[in-house]
Formats: C-alpha cells, sequence, structure tokens
C-alpha cells in the first residue's frame, strides 16, 4: 500500500480478525481481499467475515478483483452456499463481491490500493470507499482509519478524521478484539433495552485515545 512520510513504519503482516494465521495475514496482503473481508461484515461475526476472503480464494481458485470480475456470477453463488457457506447469505453476498470486484476491475485497474493512492484528502478516500458496493459511509470511515493507523496512508486531514470510538482499526491483537467485540456487544445491548435501534445510533466517544 502506498504510504506517505509520516507513516509508521512497516505494515502489519496480519490483521487479526478471523484467528486463522493464514486470513489474516492475506487481508493484511491483499488490499482487495481486505475489502472484501468488510463487505462481508454485516450479520456475521468479524472471524467469520474476515475468514471469508481466503475461503472464497480456496474455492474460487482467486481473490483477484478481475478474475472474480470476469466469473460467472452464478458459479459465484454456488461457490458461497457450499457448505459451510461463506456468509449468513450467501447469494446476496456472492452478489455483492462480484459487483465490488467488478467496480475495481472497471474503475481502477484491479488495483485496489488505487482507491486511495494519490488522493489530496482523508475526504476524497472517505468518498470513494463510500461508492464501493458493500461499504458505504460507517465501513469507509472505518476502512480509512486502519489505513491510516496501521497502513501509513495519511492524506490531508487525517487525524481529524478518525473516529472517537473504537473500530477495527484499532484493533492489533486477538486481545484487541475481544475487547471490541465484547463493547459493541454492549452498547447495542443497552441502546436494545432502550428500545432504540443500535444501526441508527454512533457508539459512544473514548474517554481517551489509543
Amino acid at each position: 500500500m502506498s504510504r506517505t512520510a509520516t507513516a509508521a513504519a512497516g505494515a502489519p503482516a496480519r490483521l487479526p480478525y478471523s484467528g486463522d494465521d493464514e486470513a489474516d495475514r492475506l487481508i493484511a496482503a491483499d488490499p482487495f481481499a481486505m475489502l472484501v473481508g468488510f463487505v462481508l461484515d454485516q450479520q456475521v461475526t468479524v472471524q467469520k467475515a474476515f475468514a471469508g476472503p481466503l475461503e472464497i480464494r480456496r474455492r474460487l481458485g482467486s481473490v483477484d478483483a478481475r478474475k472474480l470480475a470476469a466469473m460467472d456470477v452464478q458459479r459465484m453463488r454456488e461457490a458461497f452456499a457450499t457448505p459451510p457457506a461463506v456468509h449468513r447469505f450467501p447469494g446476496a453476498m456472492a452478489e455483492r463481491v462480484h459487483t465490488l470486484a467488478e467496480v475495481v476491475a472497471g474503475e481502477y485497474g484491479g488495483d485496489a490500493t488505487r482507491i486511495w493512492a494519490g488522493a489530496e484528502s482523508v475526504d476524497e478516500v472517505k468518498k470513494r470507499l463510500a461508492r464501493l458496493p458493500g461499504i458505504g459511509p460507517m465501513k469507509s470511515t472505518v476502512v480509512s482509519a486502519l489505513l491510516a493507523k496501521q497502513f501509513g496512508v495519511r492524506p490531508r486531514g487525517w487525524e481529524k478524521a478518525m473516529p472517537e470510538f473504537m473500530t477495527l482499526a484499532d484493533v492489533t491483537t486477538p486481545e484487541q478484539l475481544a475487547e471490541y467485540q465484547a463493547g459493541k456487544r454492549a452498547w447495542k445491548a443497552s441502546l436494545r433495552a432502550q428500545g432504540l435501534d443500535p444501526a441508527k445510533h454512533t457508539p459512544p466517544a473514548r474517554t481517551s485515545k489509543r
């Protein structure tokens, strides 16, 4: 991934999201695989979502954007649905990943780093990410924070754009992932007890930033 003069030394060897070392190394090394993980991170556990890119590669032979974009979508649906399914909603997610691949292949030449490389500001990065199928505004904030904090992709304005609440961008160890998931569960339970929909609210700010 491209980095600026303010980048931290070295990109992570793994993103400890799936609990499987090979899957965690893949999403750290392959920007498109990382985006696929974020797309799958919906109504399943973080571990299930980010194990997905490696499972897709195993079942379809590739997690390359251009190859997936050229693939028959029915073949992808069948691969996603084969037990154990890649996702709780295998058909819908197969189509979403296929559409993501088409966008990255068509607009960025199959190179996901071009989404953020050369961007003049973090707002531009977030806008590009938010337009991707399955990403949207909230995930674009988290992905841009992950790029800044762990990969050194820090365009103008990045400091002020970082979320005040804990996200996957702050997770560098399995223990931090457990902390993140426990905090998110407690926050959602609290809102539901009040009759509120967590999807319509933003997590509270931390008392101190990491």
